[in-house]
């Protein structure tokens, strides 16, 4: 007689709680990862519209010093001004690929007198120096500047730099360098300078689309869940198996699985075994014919 007493014992049900907790934390997992999805599709879809969109005047999307909207990130600037060169500075830390660098920053002076801060580009270090080689050098006398707008980043404890050089591209660390009215929300990334310079930095690339691992990490958290009521289920039957060997209806099953295993073709690895067995016996009565 089949008996599944034993099933609603304490410690089966404690089994399935926590089959249950372990799910649900599955399931947070899986939903905070759909979440990390969807915040990636935003921020590529941002970025390739902002990308193809026109460039517009600086007073457009920066009405002042100060503001920066996040949604205009990429969106390119058309800026009138002349490089002060003098007060250029390099950001440390910067890689291009696999190679250290660094950023050439290159205040622009606007003909109203304020002051924006063109990223004009990458260096790598120097072959015997921890400082470029060569820093091209900026066009002299008025220029036409096309740039992408970043943010502003934070200032990170403990960081530092020689003179002429910055940690990060701190907009207010910058504007006290540049002793005049600087943009301080947002920066840009050269897209192109007029006239056009012989050489200049290497330019900045347009990123990746990457939609990242995220959705196939919420569809792995959610197959967790399912094996781990699976494994519950499998336990939940071997220890059947066990208690009911003795049940006649569960030995006729049982000798049944056995006919089937043995009916069964054997794996590669069963075969490399009995292969390996049979080298070892041939090789031991080998060994005892010779002595």
């Amino acid at each position: 007689m089949n008996n599944w007493r034993f099933a609603l014992t304490r410690r089966w049900f404690t089994y399935l709680g926590m089959a249950v907790v372990f799910a649900i934390a599955c399931v947070l997992l899986s939903r905070w990862q759909i979440g990390r999805n969807d915040e990636t599709v935003a921020a590529n879809t941002l970025m390739t519209r902002n990308y193809a969109a026109a460039a517009e005047p600086v007073s457009v999307l920066l009405p002042n010093v100060h503001s920066f909207s996040p949604k205009d990130i990429w969106r390119k600037v058309d800026l009138e001004g002349t490089y002060l060169s003098d007060k250029q500075m390099l950001v440390r830390g910067r890689s291009l690929g696999s190679n250290p660098g660094f950023e050439v920053l290159t205040p622009l002076k606007l003909s109203d007198g304020t002051v924006f801060v063109v990223d004009r580009g990458w260096l790598p270090v120097g072959s015997k120096q921890d400082t470029p080689d060569v820093v091209p050098a900026a066009p002299i006398g008025p220029v036409h500047v096309t740039a992408r707008l970043q943010a502003s980043e934070t200032i990170l404890p403990g960081r530092s730099a020689p003179a002429g050089q910055i940690p990060e591209i701190n907009l207010p660390m910058v504007a006290s360098h540049v002793g005049a009215t600087t943009y301080t929300g947002a920066y840009g990334l050269l897209a192109s300078e007029s006239p056009a310079p012989a050489t200049r930095p290497i330019a900045a690339v347009k990123p990746t689309i990457d939609p990242g691992p995220f959705l196939s990490y919420a569809f792995q958290w959610i197959l967790f869940a399912v094996f781990g009521f699976g494994g519950l289920a499998w336990a939940l039957r071997q220890e059947y198996r066990i208690r009911n060997a003795e049940d006649p209806e569960e030995r006729v099953r049982a000798a049944t699985r056995d006919r089937k295993s043995r009916a069964k073709a054997p794996t590669d690895s069963e075969v490399e075994d009995a292969i390996i067995e049979r080298a070892d016996v041939r090789n031991d009565a080998q060994l005892i014919s010779r002595s």
